[in-house]
């Protein structure tokens, strides 16, 4: 039977059973997760990550007649995409998610303080997973009206990135953000402290999630989730789902080289090549080069571009 990965930890994954049989059997672990272990010590289609599976894979299993509620993986259905991470200190990319339809990028304009530059970082991952992307601003009950969020945010929406600013405490914006993830798997993705467990509790109440304070000297969140989970939305088995992935302060991009860096980002992707030195530009000093003559004029914002000159320098030190 097939089955879907909801969570997993140190080699241990609950399945949830998709298939719908009229044997009494497996009619009756319809909705039910299953403890499950890999079959064998190699699973084919998952070497070279740090973790071989993640919430939205889809495996194929074998149920354990003799240990009721226990099965084994036997194999991995195809991905459709994956969204990852590069995790440093395993030296290999990490599975935050996967067959998702959308990535949503989850910030704050305060409390803990709006870091666009972190954003870069999760939208420069979905251009490279190929997976829509959308801004979720919230507790946006906390804006002041701070000249430069909104600079940066409206930014964002000019380069082509759609934004909902939300407020899971007053309710703000939450219809539409409910509307968007409607019978869609999407990935929740921002660091510490932003809101997702209190974005999800108000989407799917049941899934109850614990909440983390924030701390008020470095204005950081505390880890409250700790790995991957995928959250069903209350309603029928089409309603969609969420896949909350744990609070990161820092996020490495996983599959890009530095080289390469520029084509995700989606205003720079364009000029690619066309500098006066082709795609030997380095975009900091060289004569002629279209991406620094767009940032002149203000088509690429000064502060995108040094976003991407740090991340570049940082990802020069993994290749």
């Amino acid at each position: 039977m097939t089955g879907l990965i909801v969570r997993g930890s140190n080699n241990i994954f609950y399945v949830r059973p998709l298939d719908s049989s009229e044997e009494s059997d497996l009619a009756s672990l319809a909705g039910k997760e299953l403890e499950c272990r890999i079959k064998g010590k190699v699973l084919r289609g998952v070497q070279g990550y740090y973790n071989p599976l993640a919430p939205g894979d889809k495996v194929k299993i074998e149920v354990d007649p003799l240990h009721p509620g226990k099965a084994l993986i036997t194999e991995l259905v195809e991905r459709k995409n994956a969204f990852t991470r590069f995790n440093q200190k395993g030296m290999a990319p990490q599975l935050l998610a996967a067959n998702v339809d959308m990535v949503l990028c989850v910030t704050t304009p305060a409390s803990p303080p709006f870091r666009p530059r972190f954003l870069d970082r999760v939208l420069a991952q979905a251009e490279r997973a190929q997976i829509p992307a959308v801004i979720i601003v919230n507790k946006w009950d906390l804006h002041d009206g701070d000249y430069d969020v909104d600079e940066r945010l409206e930014d964002y929406r000019r380069i082509g990135y759609r934004l909902l600013l939300v407020s899971a405490l007053t309710g703000e914006g939450m219809e539409e953000l409910a509307a968007l993830i409607s019978r869609r798997v999407s990935v929740m993705v921002g660091q510490s402290g932003v809101g997702k467990s209190s974005l999800i509790n108000k989407l799917a109440p049941h899934a109850e999630l614990k909440v983390g304070d924030l701390c008020e000297k470095y204005e950081r969140g505390s880890h409250t989730t700790t790995m991957s989970r995928l959250i069903q939305l209350q309603g029928s088995a089409d309603a969609g789902c969420i896949i909350d992935t744990p609070g990161v302060r820092r996020l490495m991009p996983d599959g890009i080289g530095p080289e390469d860096l520029a084509l995700y980002f989606r205003e720079f992707a364009p000029l690619v090549g066309q500098c006066t030195y082709g795609l030997s530009c380095s975009h900091r000093i060289e004569p002629g080069c279209k991406i620094m003559e767009a940032v002149a004029a203000g088509v690429i914002h000064e502060d995108r571009y040094e976003s991407y000159l740090r991340l570049t320098d940082e990802l020069k030190e993994l290749y």
